[in-house]
Parts: structure tokens; C-alpha cells; sequence
């Protein structure tokens, strides 16, 4: 029987540990996540900026780091896709994606919609990075508040 040094042995026994203790990117949680989404616009839908900027997705950071969104996608279960461009969401922070047009801030971005994105009586919101890999996704059923909190 080889014995081996004890340095050695300690050695290899942290890499083992190391190797075990480190998520990888797939199996980590993502700090990005969908909160809040406003599928029914309160009032009158009529299609005008109000009612339709009242429709709108909010995602959080809850990170301690912020995320760039370049390439992140969120989308209905139908065919409506937003793709986020140069933009960094701040650790902590959160930014809120309006269904009409608009001017985009660090706060609120504009999908630039001339009709409705979210189905009242039920739907999918799922945000993706830009891998195409989901991030989130959050889904209603009925029309019920008129919100949900993800």
C-alpha cells in the first residue's frame, strides 16, 4: 500500500470540494426574475398611450450585481417578443416594460405596441437570456384582477 504525503492528500481533497461546491451558470438561480405583470390596463381599452402604457411586465434584479439584459427576450405565448438592446438593470432595481410607446429610461422601456400584448383571460410571460435560455416566466389563467404578482 502507496501512502501518500498528507499535503498532497489535502490538496486534492479541497479540489474535490471545490469542484463540488461551485455552481455552475445553468444550475445557478438567476437574480433577474419577473414580479409584477399588469395584463389588463384598468379603464376603458381603447388603445390610446394611457391604456396601453398601462399594460406592462416589471422585472427586478435581486441581485447584489448589476445584469446586463443585451439580447434577453420577453415574450407571450403567442408570437409578441421584446428583445432587449444595450441595457443594464442595477443591482436591487427594478424596470418596468410598457406595452405602447414611449421613451426608455433605466426605469421603464417601451415595447412599442400599437395593440395589446397580454391576454386578460390567460397567458405566459417568459423572459429569456440571451442564449435563449428561460429566466423566468410567470402565467395566469383567468382574467381575474387584472394583475399578478409573480
Amino acid at each position: 500500500m502507496r501512502i501518500r504525503p498528507l499535503a498532497a492528500t489535502a490538496t486534492a481533497a479541497l479540489a474535490l470540494v471545490s469542484t463540488l461546491a461551485v455552481a455552475t451558470p445553468a444550475e445557478a438561480a438567476s437574480t433577474v426574475q419577473l414580479t409584477r405583470i399588469q395584463y389588463d390596463s384598468p379603464g376603458t381599452d381603447d388603445r390610446s398611450a394611457g391604456s396601453l402604457n398601462a399594460e406592462y411586465v416589471t422585472i427586478r434584479n435581486s441581485g447584489s450585481r448589476a445584469v446586463s439584459l443585451r439580447g434577453y427576450t420577453l415574450r407571450d405565448a403567442q408570437r409578441h417578443v421584446y428583445t432587449f438592446g444595450g441595457y443594464t438593470l442595477a443591482a436591487g432595481a427594478s424596470v418596468r416594460i410598457h406595452t405602447g410607446r414611449g421613451t426608455n429610461g433605466s426605469a421603464h422601456r417601451y415595447w412599442g405596441s400599437g395593440a395589446y400584448i397580454w391576454n386578460n383571460t390567460g397567458d405566459t410571460a417568459t423572459l429569456r437570456n440571451a442564449a435563449g435560455a428561460s429566466v423566468d416566466s410567470c402565467t395566469w389563467r383567468s382574467a381575474g384582477r387584472g394583475y399578478l404578482n409573480c
